[in-house]
């Protein structure tokens, strides 16, 4: 099946149930009562629905906020600036990363750098890496209570005011919030530059196309304007168009299909990407594992993936192919996967700016595979959970001077163990509890780690060992981040996913204010992160799932190697 010729399908035996699903998208006008913000396409109540609709209308509206976002960007510039630090959290900081590693920096304008870890090390390496006096920073987050975010301002705005004085220091800040937010109270206190008030009525995944992912793209020098271009020709192509052509609309066309496999068991959607374009999967990842996980239902995101041989995947698998035009890399290994019988997706982009036509028609498919699936995309019930575990954790530690202790069941070669499992090896332990996997398992490393280049290739390593031997779907998510994308999924999903936690000691480890522009401090970015992996923990534990933590020591990378040794 061609759809205007940039999206084609070879769905085999799945034709037939994706036509059915089309039909009664069409027959119950879903589309036309999806853009009068019809909570009922989802659910029989409107609360987290109609007022999580505003992205339909956020092309629009920020069409006409483009010539207040391209003076402060040329401002900042003439200022001198070299570099921008955003600090944020899922969808604060996800659309912000897509868009700098897409398009680059525009020649004459300042650096992106975004922090969305509570690693020591990831902290402490902007901090001694960038200049604060060339530096302004971007404190984004549309609650403005995101407890990762606030302490990162604390430690930043500190940084800052050590380097230019706490007269100047707030001038270097802008906020990108919601209207009642916390954070304009804050931004009032320490005097920021300026603030960007979001429209409330959309969650963070769903905010790409507004100042959460636009005021930071200005800032590297995007064409916003021409994002938004896209943005808008893509929303009229997902407008209802009357009974005889609601079957073309791409939204739920893509919806359809992506809905209708969850439901037939191919609900790991493995995406292929043109390398200029790959970093997209990041914040296709959250938009996909926290819209659907729920309920007992979801669909696992799986991005990074090397692309393999057809007898390397299961019978869990939809692959998608997004690529730049021209781009043929991976034209080979996929027909090799649709003469194997593996259902094909392929979307074809004219150039990056396409990304803007992208965001929307996920943003409109995902509403649609919510409905096929019969549950509310819009909220995040299990959220909470791993968070409120953590900060249990964090006031145990403030009283106490120590997180909750937990007892290893084998410790060799520099590695805790941590699980059920009974092994007189680490990496034994490792296959010992991958043994627990079954038909349309997956598993997910979850890395408490700082993310650099040699942690990417040994986690990649292992991963690509376990997909290859167990032919599960793997995913790599780094802590904390993933708990405000995939975490949603992993505690709200069918239940067959098997976690694998990682996490080390901090050669460097960096102190939280307890209010910024003072010194004193309760807390550490290490605590921190040793309570919400904790957290993460034992909030999988409570909802049944499988887990394992690795404590790899000093050296995570050598620990790293030592496990794949028992799948490569």
């Amino acid at each position: 099946m061609t759809f205007q010729n940039d999206i084609t399908f070879t769905l085999g035996q799945y034709q037939g149930l994706v036509d059915q699903a089309l039909a009664e998208i069409r027959d119950e006008q879903v589309i036309a009562r999806i853009w009068a913000h019809d909570h009922t396409v989802w659910k029989p109540e409107p609360a987290e629905i109609t007022n999580r609709l505003g992205w339909l209308q956020s092309p629009q509206v920020m069409a006409d906020s483009v010539q207040r976002l391209r003076p402060f960007a040329d401002t900042v510039r003439a200022e001198g600036y070299t570099h921008a630090l955003l600090l944020g959290m899922g969808g604060s900081s996800l659309a912000p990363e897509v868009f700098r590693k897409a398009f680059g920096v525009k020649e004459g304008y300042p650096d992106l750098a975004v922090l969305d870890s509570t690693m020591p090390g990831a902290v402490l390496a902007l901090a001694d890496g960038l200049d604060p006096k060339r530096t302004i920073v971007i404190v984004s987050t549309k609650s403005g209570t995101t407890v990762e975010t606030l302490s990162l301002f604390k430690f930043f705005y500190n940084w800052m005011a050590d380097a230019v004085g706490a007269e100047e220091a707030g001038k270097r800040f802008i906020a990108i919030t919601d209207p009642g937010s916390p954070l304009l109270d804050i931004g009032t206190r320490y005097h920021f530059r300026l603030g960007f008030l979001n429209a409330p009525a959309m969650g963070g995944r769903y905010a790409a196309l507004s100042s959460v992912g636009l005021a930071p793209a200005a800032l590297i020098g995007v064409d916003i304007g021409q994002l938004l271009d896209h943005a808008l020709a893509m929303a009229r192509r997902c407008k209802p168009a009357g009974t005889t052509k609601e079957a073309v609309n791409p939204g739920a066309l893509l919806g359809a299909v992506v809905g209708e496999l969850a439901k037939a068991g191919r609900d790991k959607v493995t995406f292929v990407m043109s390398s200029q374009i790959a970093s997209f999967g990041v914040w296709l990842e959250q938009l996909i594992a926290e819209s659907t996980g729920k309920e007992g239902k979801g669909i696992l995101p799986v991005i990074g993936e090397d692309i393999g041989a057809p007898g390397e995947y299961g019978e869990d698998r939809l692959f998608i192919h997004l690529s730049l035009e021209g781009d043929t890399t991976a034209d080979a290994a996929l027909a090799a996967l649709e003469e194997a019988g593996h259902p094909i997706v392929r979307v074809s982009l004219r150039d990056p700016y396409d990304l803007g036509e992208q965001v929307f028609l996920w943003e409109m498919a995902i509403a649609v595979a919510g409905h096929r699936l019969g549950i509310n995309p819009f909220d995040q019930p299990d959220v909470e959970a791993a968070k409120s575990i953590a900060r249990q954790a964090v006031d145990k530690y403030k009283k106490k001077g120590a997180l909750p202790l937990e007892t290893p069941n084998l410790i060799k070669d520099g590695i805790e163990v941590y699980g059920r499992v009974a092994a007189a090896q680490p990496a034994e332990a490792l296959m010992a509890f991958l043994a627990q996997a079954e038909p349309g398992s997956y598993a997910a490393l979850q890395a408490f780690l700082e993310p650099t280049p040699a942690i990417d290739a040994a986690l990649q390593a292992l991963r690509m060992g376990l997909r290859n031997r167990f032919r599960l779907a793997t995913t790599i998510g780094y802590g904390p981040r993933f708990l405000h994308s995939t975490g949603q999924l992993h505690k709200g999903d069918a239940g067959k996913g098997l976690f694998i936690q990682f996490t080390c000691d901090d050669p460097r480890d960096a102190s939280i204010p307890d209010e910024a522009g003072s010194a004193a401090s309760s807390i550490t970015f290490g605590i921190l992160k040793a309570a919400q992996a904790l957290g993460d923990r034992r909030a999988l534990k409570a909802a049944g799932r499988r887990v394992i933590h690795f404590h790899l020591g000093k050296d995570a990378v050598r620990g790293l190697k030592i496990l794949s040794q028992a799948v490569l």
